[in-house]
C-alpha cells in the first residue's frame, strides 16, 4: 500500500492556473503507474491523466491541451499542471498509484469560479 498526499488545490478564477502535487510514501515510486482522477458533485469519478513509469502520458479529452501530468521520481512526487481552468473543472482531485493494486489519496478540492 502506498500512502499518497495531495496538495495545491484551491479557488481560482476561470482562465487561471493551479498546480497539484502528490507525494508518495514508497521509495519504489518509480515503478508505479501514477494518475489523477476527479469527482464533481453528483458525477462519477473520472480519469483526468496518467503517467507510466516510463513517462508515457494519457489525458481525458476534456483536459487535453490544458493539463500536463509529470513526475519526479527522485522526489516520489507526481504533478498536475492545470491551465485555462474552467468552471467545469471544479471537483475533488485524487492522486492514484497503481501496480498490483491501486492506492488513493484523500483528495484536494479545486474550485473554478468568478
Amino acid at each position: 500500500q502506498v500512502q499518497l498526499v495531495e496538495s495545491g488545490g484551491g479557488l481560482v478564477q476561470p482562465g487561471g492556473s493551479l498546480r497539484l502535487s502528490c507525494a508518495a510514501s514508497r521509495s519504489i515510486f518509480s515503478s508505479y503507474l501514477m494518475g489523477w482522477y476527479r469527482q464533481a458533485p453528483g458525477k462519477q469519478r473520472e480519469l483526468v491523466a496518467s503517467i507510466t513509469s516510463g513517462g508515457i502520458t494519457n489525458y481525458a479529452d476534456s483536459v487535453k491541451g490544458r493539463f500536463t501530468i509529470s513526475r519526479d521520481n527522485a522526489k516520489n512526487t507526481v504533478y498536475l499542471q492545470m491551465n485555462s481552468l474552467k468552471p467545469a473543472d471544479t471537483a475533488v482531485y485524487y492522486c492514484t498509484a497503481t501496480r498490483e493494486t491501486r492506492s488513493w489519496g484523500r483528495g484536494t478540492q479545486v474550485t473554478v469560479s468568478s
